[in-house]
């Protein structure tokens, strides 16, 4: 039904209703109910922070995620339509509203209504509410100019538009929240929502008729030629089967493309997302080339997995039709159940090609590993070991990597070319009983097309198990990162996010608080902290020494947030983390941890400094940035730099000293504007006339500070 703006949008007093209402018409179910904004924040302005800050908290509260986005102004129709479903700020009558958007079609995009009705909104009736505050000035000098030259009144209404189309096509238009399941759901429930299954279910039907027609095409030419009339009637018809064929041959491998795209996407994000979601214990347990031969891994899953996928759908459509002709042939139920023996040979076959498979790809992946941990350590090895012993572990590696990759390739001879081809002396010789008993010709002509389809099916099968087998061993290499995307995430509350320190409270100037923190490693038995406790009030800047080992570290990443403690209570600015959640902790902590656990990217120095920030940065931003790289010290660095802030760094990038990458990570920890600054060991490879200016610099841009230094 139709519908006007004013009636289909949604006060910002009811957003939390807009939501659910999206979240259900989409097929994704909130975790839990959601709640209206606080007066607060409903009537604050548009883009203001804290509705930013309360639509992200309220949405992973709910299980949910809303993604802020911004779309060009000569692509908004295009997006409006295809954006669904999303929240769009727009201003109807005045006032600030929300648009609750599914995904549409043509000129038209159906909105929720707050009468839980669809409505169909025109997309130019949309783009009009979105853009004419932008484009009525622009519009009024056009028109102005358009009269002075002399355009015709019926051409300058027309013409004045596509002019400032073009001038404000580069516009951004913001105002986009997108709404999807968070990466940390579980994968399923991703693909679900999706809709991959009905894709799926498409592409199987397309395959199921396009065997169909081929089936029909060979029966028709059959009966023909067994008939003996091989006229034009037969051949015309036979024709038209096989041309029918057409559209449904490239819809399968049309339907097939965008099946892999969608699923290949959808397990690209939970991986890499998984990736940023490792335990620091976890990396470190690892070297760098084990986690490169986890990423390579991770390509083989996705070409392996989907190519099996696809391979085992036709695969299992083949067979099916095979046991259905086989049962219409001569041989009837005798060559089913021949069939059916020949698919547990089969099955024995492929036992032995996995377990082979399992091995190599274990001792590949080593090889990978130890590779990059020698080239990596490469100065090392020329120092530490004699020549002779340079090359020696690597021979032995690649010797057996050989001899394993030859019981890998006689046992897929086995199962891709042996046991298909066996098939078909099988299945002929029991047609003889058949042949003996003089069956007709008909019969025996369907019987041997039945074995044909099942050679068929078998040559797919073994291609099918090469191709899981690979993805399903790679699977087991990137398992770590597969499951930590679904670790569990403190969302806190919506409305304490957004409030600041409680008022009223009587430690509510304490930015700090610890009180008898305990941790213990994993492998250790004895705690790194054991009983700690701190209090740092708001504007204090407190200095934390202490020997190797004994817990500075770990009490940092406590703070800030990389670690859990197993016991006691630990506040910022008078809140818990559970009250917080994990995203509103990290915004009110800013951390530069130890040297060794910081690193400068690939990319230019501006990133690197406020990649804790808004991305990409505004003016103000890089003056900011720049300011302060001048007041640590990193003045002459900018000037040597021919691009400046702009300059590329990281690997390759830029040569930077081990003081100067100190003071890029003290700068990006002071960018993140955060009310507490914890710099663990950041001053130690200082001379004294930089650490004097960076002390200086880090006491006047920080509210609280917390130093930790070794003694």
């Amino acid at each position: 039904m139709k519908g006007d703006l004013h009636s289909v949008s949604w006060p910002a007093s009811q957003l939390g209703d807009a939501i659910d209402a999206l979240a259900r018409a989409s097929g994704i179910c909130p975790r839990t109910p959601l709640s209206n904004p606080p007066d607060s924040i409903a009537n604050s302005s548009p883009g203001a922070p804290a509705l930013k800050q309360w639509l992200e908290t309220t949405a992973v509260a709910a299980g949910l995620e809303l993604q802020e986005a911004e779309s060009r102004l000569s692509d908004l129709e295009r997006d409006l339509t295809v954006a669904g479903p999303a929240l769009l700020q727009i201003t109807t009558d005045g006032r600030p509203c929300f648009l609750s958007i599914l995904r549409g079609r043509r000129h038209v995009v159906p909105v929720i209504a707050p009468d839980l009705r669809v409505h169909w909104i025109r997309c130019d009736a949309i783009r009009g509410a979105l853009c004419s505050a932008l484009e009525c000035p622009v519009l009024q000098e056009t028109n102005e100019l358009l009269t002075r030259v002399g355009v015709g009144m019926r051409r300058r209404q027309r013409t004045a538009k596509a002019i400032v189309r073009e001038l404000l096509s580069a516009r951004p238009i913001g105002g986009w929240w997108l709404l999807q399941l968070p990466p940390q759901a579980p994968f399923m429930a991703r693909v679900i929502s999706s809709r991959l299954p009905l894709q799926l279910l498409v592409l199987a039907g397309a395959h199921v008729l396009e065997y169909l027609l081929w089936i029909s095409s060979w029966y028709i030419i059959g009966e023909a030629a067994l008939q003996g009339r091989v006229d034009r009637g037969w051949l015309t018809a036979w024709a038209l089967v096989l041309i029918t064929m057409v559209p449904f041959k490239a819809l399968a491998t049309w339907w097939e493309g965008r099946v892999a795209i969608g699923t290949g996407s959808l397990f690209k994000q939970h991986l890499l997302y998984g990736a940023l979601r490792l335990d620091p214990s976890e990396v470190r347990a690892e070297g760098a080339g084990q986690l490169l031969g986890r990423v390579i891994e991770s390509q083989a899953v996705e070409s392996l997995g989907l190519t099996g996928g696809f391979l085992a759908l036709v695969t299992f459509i083949e067979l099916g039709v095979a046991v259905l002709v086989l049962g219409l042939g001569a041989g009837g139920l005798w060559q089913v159940l021949l069939l059916t023996a020949w698919v547990f040979v089969t099955l024995a076959t492929t036992w032995v090609y996995v377990r082979h498979y399992k091995g190599w790809t274990v001792w590949r992946v080593q090889m990978t590993n130890d590779l990059v941990e020698r080239m990596v350590g490469y100065r090392t090895l020329l120092v530490q070991q004699k020549p002779g012993k340079w090359h020696r572990e690597e021979d032995e590696s690649l010797a057996r990597y050989l001899s394993m990759s030859e019981k890998v390739d006689r046992a897929a001879a086995l199962l891709m070319v042996l046991v298909p081809r066996g098939w078909l002396v099988v299945g002929l010789l029991g047609l003889a009983p058949a042949f003996v008993a003089r069956s007709s010709s008909a019969m025996l002509a369907v019987g041997v097309g039945g074995v044909v389809l099942a050679f068929q099916a078998l040559k797919g099968f073994g291609a099918m198990i090469s191709h899981l087998v690979g993805a399903s061993v790679a699977a087991q290499q990137v398992g770590p990162f597969f499951h930590s995307a679904s670790r569990s995430l403190l969302c806190g509350s919506a409305v304490v996010g957004t409030a600041g320190r409680p008022d009223g409270a009587a430690d509510n100037n304490v930015a700090l608080n610890a009180n008898n923190i305990v941790f213990r490693y994993p492998e250790r038995d004895e705690p790194a902290l054991r009983g700690c406790t701190l209090r740092l009030m708001a504007g204090d800047h407190a200095l934390v020494e202490g020997p190797s080992g004994g817990g500075k570290s770990t009490l940092a990443s406590v703070l800030y947030g990389l670690r859990v403690p197993q016991s006691g209570l630990l506040l910022i600015d008078g809140l818990d983390r559970q009250s917080l959640g994990d995203d509103e902790w990290s915004r009110r902590i800013a951390a530069a941890p130890q040297f060794h656990e910081n690193y400068i990217l690939t990319g230019t120095l501006a990133y690197n400094l406020l990649m804790g920030r808004r991305w990409p940065p505004e003016a103000d931003d890089l003056e900011e940035a720049q300011q302060i790289c001048i007041e640590l010290g990193l003045g002459g660095l900018l000037a040597r730099m021919p691009a400046g802030i702009q300059q590329l760094v990281g690997d390759g990038g830029w040569v930077l000293s081990h003081g100067e990458r100190s003071r890029i990570y003290i700068a990006r920890a002071l960018l993140q504007c955060r009310n507490l600054v914890v710099l663990d060991e950041s001053f130690a490879a200082l001379d004294p006339e930089n650490l004097r200016g960076a002390v200086a610099c880090v006491r006047q841009r920080s509210d609280s500070l917390l130093v930790i230094v070794h003694p």
